[in-house]
């Protein structure tokens, strides 16, 4: 099947050239007649300047025929209005025909599209159908060639294609339909594990804040630099190590990160700093150096004139003394002043002293933990009764113990 060759559509070109001739033609009829009337008055003017008398009889022969030309030149001026009104509809007339004419081209186009694709599809049918065909033959079931069977097989093969494509199109639809549900209910749930994040992030927070505070009011109350604090135990313990497993990647590149990403940063900060603080507490002299019942009988300060850079705490002659935190003794013996005298090296720039001992128990170089047996009271050196001289010094410098253990009661 060919298609319909197409109709012929007016030259454009030629039918503004026939408006263009008939403008022409009425501009020359406006300028005869404005020639005419023109002349006619210079007429009448001149036979006015000669005046009356013998002319008379002429110049009214004159007006006369002056009066048939204007009669004349109103109805050509009549008739050239008339025909530029007939042109005026003309030209509407066939602007409409020629729009008429380009819609029915246009059609006729989309037409020719639709049956070239209908031959196309019959087109690939027939192919199928005579595959089918000489499969048939090859396998021996077709017998005599019948177009009218072909043609039947080849509509079958056009409704099943049909019915599956409908088929299809009816699952997605379902599909489409049941993802929408989906995502509504993922939306639900992503809704609610914000929820539930928030309300996490807010106490781990909170938690965090709880538990560092207090540290911080510590380290403060005992004349400890927190943040040279934070940073020696940061340096003592900052060994990694381990096997390596594959690490994932983010897919986001150098995006910046979320408000929760943020927080959690912040979270994690604050964990890694209540950690290094649990690690200095670990190490620093935060306990009592006598178990059993004492008198407090001196305190820190001005004493007699002079600076007590200890506590004196007495009780009888050979109760127990322990190390107030993991250390490294550095002295065990007699000290003027001191008599009997341990001296522990704690980490983070702390030291301990403990005096007047009747009995010491460790020796210099040994290793201690936190309440460790270390000796025992006594009276020995400057003393006027069995009691233990206490002190707790930072960077060298002397510093009230009872700082040290009511941070310590406050805390724990």
């Amino acid at each position: 099947m060919t298609g319909t060759p197409p109709s012929s559509i007016p030259d454009t070109a030629a039918l503004t050239g026939r408006r263009r001739r008939l403008l022409r033609r009425c501009g020359i009829v406006l300028v005869a007649g404005w020639a005419a009337v023109a002349t006619s008055i210079l007429a009448l003017d001149t036979l006015g300047a000669a005046g009356t008398g013998p002319q008379a009889a002429a110049t009214t022969a004159t007006q006369a025929q002056l009066a048939e030309l204007v009669a004349q030149r109103d109805a050509r001026a009549a008739e050239a209005a008339s025909a530029q009104t007939r042109f005026t509809a003309a030209l509407d007339q066939l602007s409409a025909m020629q729009t008429q004419l380009l819609a029915s081209e246009e059609k006729r186009r989309e037409l020719e599209s639709g049956i070239g694709a209908i031959q196309a599809s019959l087109h690939d049918a027939l192919a199928r159908n005579a595959e089918t065909d000489r499969r048939l033959a090859a396998a021996g079931t077709l017998g005599t060639a019948d177009p009218d069977g072909d043609m039947s097989v080849a509509l079958d093969i056009l409704s099943g294609e049909l019915e599956s494509i409908a088929a299809r199109s009816a699952e997605a639809d379902q599909r489409a339909i049941e993802a929408v549900r989906t995502a509504e209910a993922l939306e639900v749930e992503r809704d609610e594990i914000l929820r539930r994040n928030e309300e996490i992030f807010a106490q781990l927070e909170a938690a965090v804040e709880q538990s560092v505070k207090p540290l911080d009011d510590m380290m403060k109350k005992v004349g400890v630099d927190s943040d040279r604090l934070l940073a020696t135990v940061r340096k003592g313990y900052e060994g990694t190590g381990g096997p390596l497993t594959p690490m994932g990647y983010s897919t986001r590149g150098n995006a910046a990160i979320t408000e929760n990403e943020a927080r959690a940063q912040e979270v994690m900060v604050s964990l890694g700093n209540f950690n290094n603080y649990r690690i200095a507490v670990s190490k620093l002299p935060l306990a009592m150096p006598v178990k059993s019942a004492f008198r407090f009988s001196s305190g820190f300060g001005a004493r007699w004139g002079r600076q007590h850079q200890g506590v004196d705490l007495a009780a009888p002659t050979g109760t127990s003394v322990f190390a107030t935190g993991d250390g490294v003794v550095t002295f065990a013996g007699w000290q003027r002043g001191y008599g009997n005298l341990i001296k522990i090296q704690h980490e983070l720039g702390t030291e301990t002293r403990y005096g007047h001992l009747s009995k010491i128990r460790v020796k210099a170089g040994q290793k201690v933990s936190r309440n460790t047996l270390i000796g025992d009271i006594g009276n020995t050196g400057r003393s006027t009764g069995p009691h233990l001289h206490y002190e707790v010094r930072v960077d060298g410098k002397a510093v009230d113990p009872m700082s040290f253990i009511k941070a310590a009661q406050n805390v724990f």
